[in-house]
């Protein structure tokens, strides 16, 4: 079965360092055949809390997703993130 990252922002208090992030994330998710499904873009909220940015990727299977989020160049790409934004990212698996 599929894997996917859905990452929900809540906060983003610097625009520069989530493009920083984006620049290094992209090629670590693509090293891991992760296939972008959405990136922003528009919304509407039905129910819960208002986000300004909602991020869902998906991978071959759990483990690559995994093994993605896990690995070293992404948790480089992740460290340009901390103090700058509070979001919640989890991996699920799915069809």
């Amino acid at each position: 079965m599929k894997g996917y990252w859905i990452c929900v922002y809540e906060k983003i208090d610097n625009s520069e360092k989530l493009d920083e992030y984006a620049g290094k994330a992209r090629p670590a998710v693509e090293k891991y055949s992760g296939k972008f499904l959405t990136r922003g873009g528009k919304s509407r909220i039905n129910e819960g809390y208002s986000s300004p940015r909602t991020v869902v990727v998906e991978f071959l299977d759990y483990d690559k997703a995994i093994e993605c989020y896990d690995s070293p160049e992404y948790q480089e790409a992740l460290n340009v993130l901390k103090g700058h934004v509070i979001r919640q990212h989890q991996i699920v698996e799915g069809v």
